[in-house]
């Protein structure tokens, strides 16, 4: 049985059975890497309260090359990130990205540069910024990261150069597209947006976070790349599902109508249903 360690964040988890649980990393040295916590729902459990999406810890787990699941032995944690936890707008922008890399990622693929990228990305969301800003330049390089870098000069369809009326968005076909070759898959996108994803690529980390967009612009931004990771996913995201139905609840409970319902939480991010190892 091989013993390995390495810098992770939680992705995911849900319980399993009577105190375990099935757990959910992207790590350093591994990347995604799933796993049993025997015993970590029990108060006196070393895991107890560790195993909380998007922890990042030092990771020790125990891996018998007999099943995809790891036996989790030692979870100590690094950077907690309770301020994106305590904030319904960080942690809704945090728990977009995490979907994201679960989604996007396979199991056992090491990806250092996008382990790094989702690690600025968390802690741009508890500081002091946008994290909807923090969000979308997250997409925009894990899109480069993960062999998706749209092109933006021309159509990828007939190669006419930009600018061209009418253009699209369409990332699994590689880029923009002109009005003649858009489909319904495409996303329809302004010039200026275009101008600003080519001047974002440009721009250091810390500059991106900070460039100055008009409120239209930016909703344009964080919708585009919304979308554009929904499609390379091939379903729409839960988590965005849940942050617009909180927004519109708010904006009900604003306008003040009787029994709004307060906002939640995001509903959380649980690893796939499967039976439980050594079942029959």
């Amino acid at each position: 049985m091989a013993v390995h360690r390495s810098e992770a964040v939680v992705l995911s988890r849900r319980n399993l059975g009577e105190a375990d649980r099935l757990v959910e990393f992207y790590s350093r040295d591994f990347g995604k890497v799933r796993g049993v916590a025997k015993g970590a729902r029990r108060p006196r459990s070393r895991l107890a309260g560790a195993l909380e999406p998007p922890t990042l810890g030092a990771l020790v787990f125990f891996d018998t090359g007999r099943s995809d699941l790891v036996r989790i032995d030692h979870f100590d944690t690094i950077e907690p990130f309770v301020r994106v936890r305590e904030d319904l707008v960080r942690l809704g922008a945090a728990a977009w990205a995490l979907e994201s890399v679960t989604r996007l990622t396979g199991e056992r693929d090491p990806q250092p540069a996008l382990f790094g990228l989702v690690l600025r990305a968390l802690r741009a969301m508890a500081g002091r910024g946008r994290p909807e800003r923090a969000a979308a330049c997250f997409a925009l390089r894990a899109m480069d990261l993960l062999g998706h870098r749209p092109r933006l000069d021309r159509c990828v369809g007939c190669g006419r150069a930009h600018p061209f009326p009418d253009a699209g968005l369409d990332v699994t076909a590689g880029g923009l597209v002109c009005g003649e070759c858009r489909d319904a898959h495409a996303i329809v996108v302004s010039g200026t947006l275009v101008g600003t994803l080519k001047r974002l690529r440009g721009l250091a980390w810390e500059e991106g976070l900070r460039l100055p967009l008009a409120a239209p612009l930016d909703a344009e931004l964080s919708r585009t790349v919304e979308v554009a990771m929904a499609h390379l996913a091939g379903a729409p995201s839960r988590v965005s599902r849940f942050i617009a139905q909180t927004r519109r609840g708010l904006s009900v409970g604003l306008g003040g109508e009787r029994g709004a319902a307060p906002p939640q939480a995001p509903p959380p991010l649980e690893t796939p249903r499967q039976r439980r190892p050594g079942s029959g």
